[in-house]
């Protein structure tokens, strides 16, 4: 079974959380803001992309725009960036979904089809 974390007033993730639905693959939903991905979950993200940290961050976010993050996301290490993802779901990008072996970040269909099948 995958874990979608995601939140109630995003379109994206009602979308794909109906995708998941239609297609009847088995998932728990958590509340993003409120159990926000494990530190592990988020570094096998960022490997995912190769290191980058900005994927995995919800750049249209209030949060992001208030903490000033556009400036200081550069120069942050991962383990930092990793952990204020983990202190703060609002920060992370939504939907965001660990399988076995997997982690999505977003709603891009392709993607999800290709690892969800």
């Amino acid at each position: 079974m995958i874990t979608v974390y995601a939140y109630t007033g995003c379109d994206t993730c009602r979308k794909a959380l109906k995708w998941l639905r239609e297609r009847g693959i088995p998932h728990e939903v958590k509340a993003i803001r409120e159990t926000p991905p494990t530190v592990a979950e988020l570094k096998s993200a960022v490997a995912a992309f190769g290191g980058d940290l900005r994927p995995v961050f919800n750049t249209s976010g209030g949060d992001y725009r208030e903490l000033g993050l556009k400036d200081k996301l550069p120069a942050m290490t991962a383990d930092e960036a990793v952990a204020l993802l983990a202190g703060n779901g609002n920060l992370v990008k939504r939907p965001f979904v660990v399988g076995d072996g997997f982690v999505l970040v977003g709603f891009k269909e392709e993607a999800w089809q290709r690892a969800l099948g």
